[in-house]
């Protein structure tokens, strides 16, 4: 017998034995086309759901910044008018009450075009908005409100507005300038939402 014969029954059976490895690995990486076809449906169904998420989130922070640009797009400017509103609140303020009362001719007529210039800014403001706080006899509210002082009062509930110094305005639902007020202390303690003060004066 050849030696050689002896070899090849040898190594016959390993390069069988390799050849079928390498086919089943083969089989095995030849993946199925459907299921393929599958994941990649996943995939880009999946794609599509986030890409449909991102742009409804913009589409809702786009019209949030539209609103508020159209809500709060004049607050600079009507920040600045605020000034104007003061100086004709003064003007107004500086005439005496008796000297309005006797006023007489284009004296009087001036005081009149005053108050009316002021009716018309406060209205034109409030078109774009814009509204002016009247904080008199409320209770003080530091969101809107800025304490200057105290005045000792003890006929009205302890921290209610009693002197406004300079009038506050709010622009939608954000403060465009707090009113700076005096508030009162030495008086009842003020009611909670849907109770009464008690009146010191009724108390037997």
């Amino acid at each position: 017998m050849n030696p050689n014969d002896t070899d090849n029954q040898n190594t016959n059976p390993q390069a069988e034995t390799a050849n079928g490895a390498d086919n089943q690995a083969a089989a095995e990486t030849q993946a199925d086309p459907v299921a393929v076809l599958e994941a990649e449906k996943a995939d880009l169904k999946d794609k599509l759901l986030r890409l449909m998420a991102d742009m409804e989130n913009l589409r809702r922070r786009t019209e949030r910044e539209i609103a508020d640009a159209r809500a709060y797009g004049v607050a600079n400017f009507a920040r600045d008018m605020l000034n104007v509103a003061d100086n004709v609140r003064r003007a107004i303020e500086s005439v005496p009450e008796d000297a309005k009362a006797a006023a007489e001719g284009a004296f009087k007529g001036l005081i009149e075009g005053i108050d009316l210039t002021e009716r018309d800014l406060l209205n034109t403001l409030e078109r774009h908005g814009v509204k002016k706080l009247e904080p008199q006899g409320q209770k003080f509210d530091p969101n809107v409100h800025q304490a200057m002082f105290e005045v000792p009062n003890p006929d009205v509930p302890n921290g209610t507005v009693v002197q406004v110094v300079q009038s506050g305005f709010v622009i939608g639902d954000r403060v465009l300038r707090p009113a700076l007020v005096g508030v009162a202390k030495g008086g009842p303690k003020a009611p909670a939402n849907g109770e009464t003060a008690d009146n010191p004066s009724s108390a037997s």
